[in-house]
């Protein structure tokens, strides 16, 4: 403020100014300075690096909008407040009174003012330098809705009720709403400023208990608040068209009967009261009188109540709620038809159809069916990821992600149809136990090994995995490969590589030898990273991790590389910040090296009349349970396109974005922020395109809308009653319940004309547990299908068992009860897998695996293996056998393919045979223990070999009599854990 105060500013004659003692003037400064340049240094190093790192990764045009944009707002955003502050700051300054006389009653005031009046300027700098820094901070946070404001497209579609085209909502809306924001945050800023101003300096205050303004400070701030009142009929406009997101009445989302005919007119209304009363405040301002202000403002309150508050509560209580369905109805409709065109699952009648979910066909024919089915699945991700930890894992600083991924692949001599296989990249976790040093972590740990496929529906000897490809280096029928993971999903910490063999500090670990204590050394070539030889890189990245050995080690040199932000989904987010991401990227064997496929969503919260649901609650399911969404922030949204698919190479970080289904708006608007960075669908290339599929979290989401928005009649829809829910996982915990997981599988769904690689979940109806439907989605874009979502429908009236009822089934079959009991009991722990349903000849057929792992002292190496298998058809007799085809042979046939145990006879003869047998049991288990106390795995095979036998001929007999065995012995027989568990 360039002004000098006059002589009734200055402190009176023997009190002078306050000052501080001189070591403070001196030091403070000194400190303020220092911490001003640590961290000035600090953002420097952190916007260098950043730069550098997009620069490596080819998405500089990235780096350079953001920035560009964020730090345009914060300048734009933090100067314009500061300014608008300011003036108003100055000119109440200049409307001080110049002469003040001495009173009693502000002794204090005087006093402060004395104070602070020869540091106005510094204090008052201070001030306008914090309101636009923390307005420019704010501002720069909302570059998405800048971007997508200035680069919008048309949707080429127009809302229900103002005919707006949709853009106006996604993209303009938004907008205005955050230029008022900052607006009101300006004046609101303003007037406390300017009345803070007037009360130090007279302008403002209490004179004998009453308030008394001089009639400069009144003006201005009548003007102030006369602009508030007008931006107030400025937010009342834009509010009417927020009435398309109202959550008011029966409608979840969109505009209600009550807000078109009463919160809509009520909204124009007090626009213009507003403005109304803005001008009494400009009014009082000129004519120097507070009445008319006051009676503005007892104006807008009272409209406000009335009018905005009374009035639609009046209508919604006496008009609509008598009469809410008839009220109601067309906007139902709009609800429905907004919805499912937002979440892209409007369904044409043919992909609804009818399903009776009985069989009128034989036993033969339906045993037929299900024997020549392709996809059954025996490998739940879930569960044998623990047996890939035990079996491939071969170091201890090796992992596997806790859920496997599921592809498909075209083995070597095994027909034109692809093989559903459970996938994993065995990544590294980091140095061993107490060996997490600085170089161990950063410079020779730096990498995964290989890649580990198993068939979905086989198991090899003792129910382990069957193995397609696996082992260090790798072997199998995937080809060869580049099989070295610099980025995965394991790898967190950065890492610096490169530079010569034999460099100071050791080379990277690549790979154990098989001899005791060898191991492969390596040193990376690819073209991922950013160069660290150079003093100034050095002492960024030291800056940046804290760690000053990036300065000082001798292990770095001109050749050497840092990698970082080497998670798959942490690099997609990095250079496309504008996309929500599928939170289960999955590994790819193709062209010779591992690449991880990411989905990539666009999403809003703002598409008029669609229903808001949160994402990360739509992906809970009992794998998991706190929601599987990464990327941009995801809270709720009610659009969402699956518009983006991302390549990560494991090997050199290289990152490709390709645009991905029908054209999608948002995209659109995105690919005009940031040109150049999203590449055509064409251009997939095609070793990758068959590997592509439907992502499950929109599926999950678009599941947990056709739970409701597949009814389409506004009558029923109100009702409620045909409503669907997802059904909780019937093997989870049952403290713990969350929804079924949908599944991959090939299998042929009615409509489908050949098998296809498909995305299923299963419906009950609401507060009921019989099947509702069965929903599908075509997985395999290598079809005209890929993304048409099918809906098999189960009767209405009729009784159809869902998952809850048939695991009840499945656990009180006598023979099944006997054996999971015997097990449960002692050492061993039984694993329910995923239970999946499948149609077949009109009815359901459904089909879960049974995993066992010992669970004794010493088993530490122990993992699942598959045991048994449940099966269930509607009409038939529940499937429980080691093998899927016996478990198929007992539902249609009524037996197990295996010759009956000797022992017949009456009841009681056979109970006695029951007895026999698991006592032999036993026997064989105690025997096996030993065995392996001792070391003989080859006895320990034999010996659990022999005690399973015993069990099936207990459960056979058992069977046989009716009923299932009556007793059991203590020691419960433990499933055959690996050999090479021990590893």
């Amino acid at each position: 403020m360039s002004f000098r105060p006059s002589s009734a500013d200055r402190p009176p004659t023997g009190r002078p100014a306050l000052r501080l003692p001189r070591w403070p003037r001196y030091l403070l400064p000194v400190l303020a300075g220092l911490i001003a340049f640590g961290v000035l240094i600090t953002i420097i190093a952190g916007v260098w690096t950043d730069w550098l790192w997009y620069r490596s990764v080819q998405y500089g045009s990235v780096f350079g909008v953001v920035y560009g944009t964020r730090w345009a707002l914060f300048f734009v955003v933090g100067i314009f407040m500061a300014v608008v502050v300011g003036v108003n700051a100055w000119l109440a300054y200049r409307l001080r009174p110049v002469y003040r006389p001495a009173t009693s009653d502000r002794p204090g005031l005087d006093a402060y003012r004395m104070a602070v009046d020869p540091h106005r300027r510094l204090l008052l700098g201070i001030l306008l330098g914090l309101i636009g820094v923390i307005s420019g901070i704010t501002a720069s946070g909302a570059w998405r809705t800048w971007l997508l404001f200035i680069n919008q497209v048309p949707f080429g579609r127009k809302d229900a009720q103002f005919g707006l085209d949709l853009s106006f909502f996604v993209f303009t809306y938004p907008f205005l709403r955050l230029v008022l924001s900052y607006l009101f945050a300006a004046v609101f800023l303003s007037l406390l400023v300017a009345a803070a101003v007037h009360i130090l300096y007279g302008g403002l205050g209490w004179q004998a208990r009453r308030p008394r303004a001089t009639m400069g400070a009144q003006a201005h701030l009548f003007v102030l608040l006369g602009v508030f009142v007008l931006l107030k009929g400025a937010a009342y406009l834009v509010d009417r068209w927020g009435i398309d997101f109202s959550q008011r009445g029966a409608v979840t989302t969109g505009a209600s009967y009550t807000d078109v005919n009463a919160v809509l007119p009520a909204k124009t209304v007090l626009a213009v009261i507003a403005v109304l009363c803005a001008l009494l405040f400009f009014a009082g301002a000129v004519r120097r009188s507070a009445l008319l202000p006051a009676v503005g403002f007892g104006l807008l309150v009272l409209s406000a109540i009335l009018i905005g508050g009374v009035y639609p509560a009046v209508i919604q209580q006496f008009v609509v709620k008598p009469n809410e369905l008839a009220k109601e109805t067309p906007y139902i409709s709009r609800e429905i038809k907004a919805t499912r065109l937002a979440y892209a699952v409007t369904l044409r009648p043919a992909q609804v159809q009818p399903y009776s979910g009985t069989s009128t066909e034989s036993s033969a024919a339906l045993h037929a069916q299900s024997a020549n089915l392709p996809g059954f699945r025996l490998m739940d991700p879930a569960v044998v990821s623990r047996a890939f930890q035990q079996l491939q894992q071969v170091k201890g600083y090796y992992q596997f992600p806790s859920i496997l991924a599921v592809d498909r692949y075209q083995l070597p001599g095994e027909g034109p149809v692809p093989q559903d296989l459970a996938v994993a990249v065995r990544g590294l976790s980091g140095p061993p136990a107490g060996q997490g040093n600085w170089i161990n972590t950063h410079l020779v740990y730096t990498h995964g090994y290989g890649f580990v496929a198993a068939r979905e529906n086989s198991v090899s000897g003792g129910g382990t995995p069957d193995f397609v490809e696996s082992d260090i280096p790798p072997r199998g029928e995937l080809g060869t490969f580049q099989p070295r993971v610099y980025f995965g999903e394991a790898e967190n910490n950065y890492v610096i590589v490169g530079g010569p063999p034999g460099r100071p500090g050791g080379e990277e670990l690549d790979y154990p030898y098989q001899n005791i204590g060898g191991q492969q050394n390596y040193t990376y070539k690819g073209s991922g990273g950013v160069p660290v030889g150079s003093p100034l890189n050095r002492l960024l990245y030291a800056i940046k991790f804290r760690e000053l050995n990036i300065l000082l080690s001798g292990a770095i040199n001109n050749d050497s590389k840092i990698l970082y932000v080497r998670d798959p989904l942490a690099r997609v987010a990095k250079v496309a910040p504008f996309l929500t991401l599928d939170g289960s990227p999955y590994p790819v064997v193709a062209n010779g090296q591992i690449y991880w496929v990411v989905d990539g969503y666009t999403t809003t919260d703002l598409y008029p009349y669609s229903q808001r649901l949160s994402m990360t609650a739509a992906t809970s399911t009992s794998q998991t349970p706190a929601g599987n969404v990464a990327g941009q922030p995801a809270g709720a949204v009610n659009y969402i396109r699956n518009s983006v698919k991302a390549v990560v190479n494991a090997y050199t970080g290289a990152v490709e974005l390709y645009q991905w289904g029908k054209p999608d708006p948002l995209l659109q608007a995105w690919k005009n922020a940031f040109p150049g960075i999203i590449q055509p669908t064409q251009d997939i290339p095609g070793y990758l395109l068959p590997h592509m599929r439907y992502p499950t979290d929109l599926f999950e989401v678009q599941r947990e809308i056709l739970a409701q928005y597949h009814v389409g009649n506004a009558q029923s829809f109100y009702g409620g009653q045909n409503f669907w829910t997802i059904p909780n996982d019937p093997t989870g915990v049952a403290a713990n319940q969350h929804s079924q997981p949908p599944y991959y599988l090939t299998e042929t769904i009615p409509g489908y004309r050949q098998p296809e690689f498909s995305l299923t979940t299963t419906f009950v109806p609401r507060n009921r547990a019989n099947l509702a439907a069965v929903m599908t989605v075509d997985s395999n874009p290598m079809q005209h299908g890929y993304g048409t979502i099918s809906v098999l429908q189960l009767p209405q009236n009729a009784v159809t068992a869902g998952p809850s009822q048939v695991q009840g089934a499945f656990e009180s079959n006598a023979a099944a009860s006997a054996e999971l009991t015997l097990l449960r009991r002692g050492g061993s722990t039984v694993t329910l897998g995923n239970m999946i349903t499948i149609p077949v000849g009109g009815g359901l057929l459904y089909i879960e695996p049974v995993y066992v792992s010992a669970n004794a002292a010493g088993s530490t190496g122990s993992y699942p293996s598959l045991q048994r298998v449940f099966a269930f058809y509607s009409g038939h007799p529940v499937g429980f056998q080691p093998t899927l085809q016996e478990a198929l042979a007992q539902v249609f046939t009524g037996t197990s393919g295996q010759a009956a145990p000797s022992g017949g006879g009456s009841g009681g003869s056979v109970n006695a045979q029951v007895i026999a047998d698991l006592k032999q049991a036993q026997q064989f288990y105690a025997q096996a223990q030993a065995a392996l106390r001792a070391g003989d795995l080859a006895a320990y095979a034999q010996d659990i070999a022999k005690m399973a036998g015993q069990i099936s001929n207990a459960r056979a007999a058992a069977a046989r009599a009716g009923h299932g065995a009556t007793t059991s012995p203590k020691t419960t027989p433990a499933p055959t854990p690996s050999p090479t568990a021990s590893r």
